[in-house]
């Protein structure tokens, strides 16, 4: 009895050690630290729609989303979202090498490989539990006939059947990515574009590798190494006639407002200083100093050079919103209304924008502004409809008009796309009471009540 309990264990040993394989992506998209910025998507948006274009996927509906992550990753884990984290950007010197990654999970997308390494994962197990039952019935022999050799070497084929098996399924991901490269500067070449960006993202690669990869095994990681994908890539973009096109000077003044907009949020004054210090005039530093002021708790100098980086660009709806932003945050709701409004009439289809505009209106506490803060919140919410924020401020312009049961919805809705399922059919329930049945609301609330959320993967 115990030598079975042993196999079994061990069978559940080997399955486990080749779900890690897929694992850590799969809990990342469960539980990222993910980052929401109007101007940030709004250009990503435009790097990506002619490459999923040359892709074939103009009209999947591919939404690229955003990890707080200063790291240089991004990934796919299904097959329409490609998360990218705020790393690759704040690294990415020229929206070149941005637009590389994108084509590089792009690649994965069109090419189906999630679905099929599923399929080489499935084939990988049933290596490791056909050694690892091999193994166990070798080491149960050798247990009841008292040889210690021979339970030692049924545990040797245990792992050596589950390190085969790895090796396998890390040798099809290596294969994969090669191809994600290969079709990548494919669609950099439909587009007329240089993959020399895909080139400087690897090269980064090969330096971080310098030491590593030394004592690596190439054939124990689901990478290519960078020398290797470097040798490949460079053949392919040296052969285009496209090597040599750089980024027109447009995009590339958005990249550097976009960079020095994480750089501002997400680093220390002091280290945004450094890296923009007062004697940089472009209006990336200006831009990158603001926003740092008025993170510092220096509104009144942040203001009066936001209002100047508007006199340099009165068009541009993302330093409007900046605007509102500062003065919002610093409890000044009523003098963020205006900022916001132009910023909308400047970005109308900016979901993110215009709840913003929303949540000003409704912590003005004026009366009259309650009813135009629902209608951007509801229009917004209907694109934007996993904004916690949105809904919040919902439930809150619906409780001070006295309608308890929209109140309750929103706040369901809130509680829903946040994750707390067990909350928001409370509130869901509680609204449904006071509806009356078969309308939109109702069916919202029903749909929330009658929800089951998917059964927690144990490990």
């Amino acid at each position: 009895m115990n030598v079975l309990k042993k196999s079994l264990v061990l069978v559940l040993f080997a399955m486990a050690s080749l779900q890690l394989s897929l694992g850590p992506a799969l809990a990342q998209a469960r539980s990222l630290p993910l980052v929401r910025d109007a101007e940030t998507e709004a250009l990503l948006r435009s790097y990506a729609a002619p490459i999923l274009k040359a892709a074939g996927l103009g009209s999947s509906n591919i939404n690229i989303i955003l990890v707080g992550d200063t790291s240089f990753n991004a990934f796919v884990v299904d097959g329409r979202r490609i998360f990218i984290n705020i790393g690759v950007l704040m690294q990415a010197k020229t929206p070149n090498e941005v637009i590389g990654v994108l084509a590089h999970e792009a690649a994965h997308i069109a090419g189906g490989h999630l679905a099929r390494f599923r399929d080489a994962l499935s084939k990988a197990k049933t290596i490791a539990i056909l050694a690892t039952l091999l193994g166990a019935a070798a080491g149960a022999a050798g247990a009841a006939a008292g040889e210690g050799n021979v339970v030692r070497g049924g545990v040797g084929v245990v792992q050596g059947g589950t390190s085969a098996a790895q090796r396998t399924l890390l040798a099809y991901q290596r294969g994969e990515e090669a191809a994600a490269d290969r079709a990548a500067i494919t669609y950099l070449e439909k587009t007329k574009q240089s993959g020399r960006g895909m080139l400087e993202t690897f090269r980064q690669f090969q330096d971080q590798q310098l030491f590593s990869a030394r004592f690596a095994d190439p054939y124990a990681i689901s990478h290519p190494l960078a020398r290797d994908r470097i040798t490949g890539l460079e053949r392919l973009v040296n052969n285009s006639k496209y090597r040599d096109k750089k980024d027109p000077p447009a995009l590339q003044a958005r990249h550097d407002l976009m960079r020095a907009k994480i750089i501002g949020f997400t680093q220390h004054p002091r280290s945004v200083a450094r890296k923009y210090p007062s004697s940089d005039k472009s209006l990336e530093a200006r831009y990158a100093r603001a926003i740092a002021q008025y993170r510092n708790r220096q509104l009144r100098k942040a203001l009066r050079n936001i209002d100047k980086l508007i006199k340099a660009q009165p068009n541009n709806p993302y330093f409007w919103e900046l605007k509102g932003q500062a003065l919002i945050e610093n409890g000044r709701p009523k003098e963020a209304i205006g900022p916001y409004r132009k910023a909308v009439s400047l970005a109308p289809k900016s979901g993110l924008i215009r709840i913003a505009l929303g949540y000003a209106l409704v912590a003005s506490e004026v009366p009259g502004n309650l009813g135009e803060g629902i209608s951007h919140l509801e229009s917004a919410l209907s694109r934007e409809k996993d904004s916690g924020l949105g809904y919040r401020q919902l439930a809150i312009a619906y409780g001070r008009q006295g309608k308890v049961s929209l109140a309750d919805l929103a706040t369901a809705r809130g509680l829903f796309v946040s994750g707390d399922y067990k909350n928001a059919k409370r509130y869901a329930k509680r609204a449904q009471k006071k509806l009356n049945r078969g309308t939109p609301a109702w069916l919202q609330a029903d749909d929330i009540v009658s929800y089951k959320p998917p059964k927690k993967i144990r490990r």
